[in-house]
């Protein structure tokens, strides 16, 4: 798939996104919309196996969203890649709905890991990276965490495990937007420097922008290619990307907007993808 063709479905997911939160008046856009790249890249070039008519291949590659509250992006990316009708994007929170305010693995397909609690995704994924090795299984598993996230010490006991087991079909994203729910997270309580501490865990560590579609490439193909240790792809996202009013604000990690701030928010969506079409 070209790089335009992932531009616009990164697009319409941005636009999933605003249009699920804004229909459950919760939620949380800001850390969705930064990672709608991360997302659009693994479910359409990434990972292997993936398809909506099977979607327990066991030998499909597994993702986890450790940082579950941006549940509305993994929805978004599920919907545009064909796992369930984007008219369900409508009933996010709703009583009834399949779509949560965090990941339930046995409600959705697609899904692999339940999560929500911050933390704890990651270790779940480092226990199927060590699945996989211990059948002799090929398949890969992706982790995506928030920055806000990694200030839990669960995160690094993972990372200690993952690289003393040298598990090198393990990728672990942080969507490093620099924001959380109370604000800078260098005035909060500052994960810095991060290259050096996923070293000392025995991980590789690449550096990305997570918006760009080939610096996403390279990394995701060095970390296939690295053998021996896991790989920590440091991912510098924009909170709130692709909406004006949201971008770099931490007032807007977790709300919705509401009619007004809606339609501005289409509308800024709306001209990023005409100017894809081009």
């Amino acid at each position: 798939m070209n790089k335009l063709e992932l531009q616009k479905h990164a697009n319409e997911i941005r636009k999933g996104i605003i249009q699920g939160v804004h229909a459950a008046k919760a939620g949380h856009p800001g850390g969705s919309l930064s990672s709608a790249e991360i997302l659009t890249y693994l479910y359409f070039e990434e990972m292997k196996n993936i398809d909506p008519a099977n979607p327990d291949n066991p030998d499909r590659d597994r993702f986890v969203l450790s940082k579950g509250h941006a549940a509305p992006v993994l929805y978004a990316t599920l919907a545009e890649r064909g796992f369930f009708p984007k008219e369900e994007l409508l009933t996010l929170r709703k009583i009834g709905s399949r779509l949560q305010g965090h990941p339930d693995m046995n409600e959705l397909p697609g899904v692999d890991m339940s999560t929500g609690s911050l933390g704890q995704g990651l270790s779940t994924a480092v226990g199927m990276a060590l699945a996989a090795k211990m059948d002799n299984k090929d398949y890969r598993v992706y982790s995506l965490l928030g920055d806000g996230e990694i200030q839990e010490g669960q995160i690094w006991e993972a990372c200690m495990f993952a690289g003393h087991r040298k598990l090198d079909n393990l990728v672990v994203i942080l969507d490093n937007n620099g924001l959380q729910i109370d604000g800078n997270i260098k005035d909060v309580c500052s994960p810095y420097p991060l290259d050096e501490k996923f070293l000392a865990f025995n991980f590789n560590v690449i550096r990305v922008d997570a918006h760009d579609f080939d610096a996403l490439a390279a990394a995701f193909k060095e970390a296939e290619e690295t053998k021996g240790m896991p790989t920590a792809i440091i991912a510098k996202s924009v909170k709130g990307k692709g909406v004006s009013y949201m971008e770099n604000n931490a007032g807007w990690h977790g709300k919705a907007p509401n009619d007004e701030e809606f339609e501005i928010a289409m509308k800024d969506l709306a001209e990023i993808e005409a100017s894809l079409c081009q």
